[in-house]
C-alpha cells in the first residue's frame, strides 16, 4: 500500500514537471520576435521550418532558448511547412503566428500605379523602375501583346492596349506578367462596355472606342468634363468634320516634339495629325482609363463642336465657330 502511494506521488511529481516544463516553453516561444525594424521577411525555396528559426536566430529576431524552441518545434507546432516567399512582418509577431503565415503563403502585397495618360512607353519605363518587379521585357514584348489584343481588325502597335489601373504583385513578379494582366483587364472592361455603348455613334468596333477614348484621356483630366468632350468629338464625326485636336498632332511628332506646337506642326502630314487627315487616328495616343472609356462609348449629347482651354484645366464649349474664335481670343491669345 505505501509503495503504491509513492508510486502515484512520483507519478503526481513527473505530471506536474511536464505540466509545469510545457507552460514554459509555451511561455518562451510565446515572446515577439524582434526583427530590428525590418519591413519584410524573405523565405528562399527549399526551406524549412528548423532553417527559419535557426536564420532567426542568426539575426538576433529570436529570444527564445534553444531548448524550448525544439521541444515547440518537436511536440506542438502546428504549421511547420513553410512556403518561399516575401512576408510582411507584423508587430509584436511571436514564433508560432510567424510560421504561420509562412506556411499559408499570405506573402506581402506591392503595388503599381500604371497612370492614364501616359503612352506604352512611359509605363514600360514605369515596370522596369519599380522595385521587386523583375524585368523580363524584350524587343518582342509588345509584339505579343499585340498579336494576343483579340481586337478585329488586329491593332499595329501596343499603344493603348492596356487599362490604366493599380496592379497588386509578389515580390519577385515579372513585368511582363503585368503587362498581361493590365491586358486582359482592358480586354475584359472594353468588351463590357462596348456592348452597354449608346446606339448609332459613328465609332464601328471597341478599338475605334478605345482611339476616342485616349484622345479624351489627353484632352481633359476634369472627369465631369470627359463625357461632354466625347459628345464634341462624336458630333464632329458625324458630321465629317476634322476632329483638329492637338494631343494627335503632338503624339505623331513623336520624341522630336520640344513642347511647343506650331502652324508648321498643325499642316505636317502624319497619321495622327488630325488637323489633316479625317476621322480617327490609326492607333491611340495614350493609355485610357476606365471613365474615358466609358465617356467615348457614351457621350452627352449636344450641338457642341468645339472647345479651348481656359488654361486651368477647363474648358469653353461652343457650338459655332464664331463663339470658338472668341473664346479662344479670350482664353488664348491674350495669354
Amino acid at each position: 500500500m505505501k509503495l503504491f502511494k509513492w508510486l502515484l506521488l512520483l507519478l503526481a511529481v513527473a505530471v506536474t514537471s511536464i505540466f509545469v516544463c510545457v507552460n514554459l516553453v509555451k511561455s518562451d516561444i510565446a515572446q515577439p520576435l524582434d526583427f530590428n525594424d525590418a519591413t519584410y521577411y524573405t523565405v528562399q525555396s527549399g526551406t524549412n521550418a528548423h532553417s527559419v528559426i535557426r536564420d532567426l536566430r542568426e539575426r538576433g529576431a529570436l529570444n527564445s532558448g534553444e531548448f524550448a524552441t525544439k521541444v515547440w518545434l518537436r511536440f506542438f507546432a502546428q504549421h511547420t511547412q513553410v512556403k518561399a516567399g516575401t512576408y510582411p512582418i507584423e508587430e509584436g509577431v511571436n514564433l508560432p503566428a510567424f510560421l504561420t503565415q509562412l506556411s499559408m503563403g499570405s506573402e506581402a502585397q506591392f503595388s503599381v500605379s500604371l497612370v492614364e495618360g501616359l503612352t506604352y512607353k512611359e509605363w514600360i519605363q514605369t515596370l522596369k523602375a519599380t522595385d521587386r518587379l523583375i524585368d523580363d521585357t524584350s524587343i518582342t514584348t509588345g509584339n505579343y501583346l499585340v498579336v494576343n489584343s483579340g481586337f478585329s481588325p488586329s491593332p499595329i502597335q501596343p499603344e493603348g492596349l492596356l487599362l490604366a489601373d493599380t496592379y497588386f504583385f509578389v515580390d519577385g513578379a515579372t513585368v511582363s506578367s503585368i503587362l498581361e494582366r493590365a491586358q486582359s483587364a482592358m480586354t475584359e472592361f472594353l468588351g463590357q462596355q462596348w456592348e452597354l455603348r449608346q446606339l448609332d455613334l459613328p465609332i464601328h468596333s471597341a478599338y475605334e472606342a478605345l482611339i476616342l477614348a485616349s484622345i479624351i484621356e489627353k484632352e481633359t483630366a476634369v472627369p465631369e468634363e470627359r463625357a461632354r468632350i466625347a459628345g464634341v468629338f462624336v458630333n464632329r464625326l458625324r458630321k465629317g468634320m476634322r476632329l483638329q485636336t492637338d494631343p494627335t498632332v503632338i503624339y505623331g511628332i513623336g520624341e522630336n516634339f520640344d513642347g511647343d506646337i506650331t502652324r508648321k506642326h498643325l499642316r505636317e502630314p502624319t497619321p495622327y495629325n488630325t488637323y489633316v487627315i479625317k476621322g480617327l487616328p490609326p492607333t491611340p495616343i495614350a493609355m485610357a482609363g476606365k471613365e474615358a472609356i466609358v465617356a467615348a462609348l457614351n457621350p452627352l449629347a449636344t450641338d457642341e463642336l468645339y472647345f479651348v482651354s481656359r488654361g486651368d484645366g477647363t474648358h469653353v464649349f461652343s457650338t459655332t465657330l464664331e463663339a470658338h474664335n472668341e473664346a479662344v481670343r479670350k482664353y488664348q491669345l491674350n495669354q
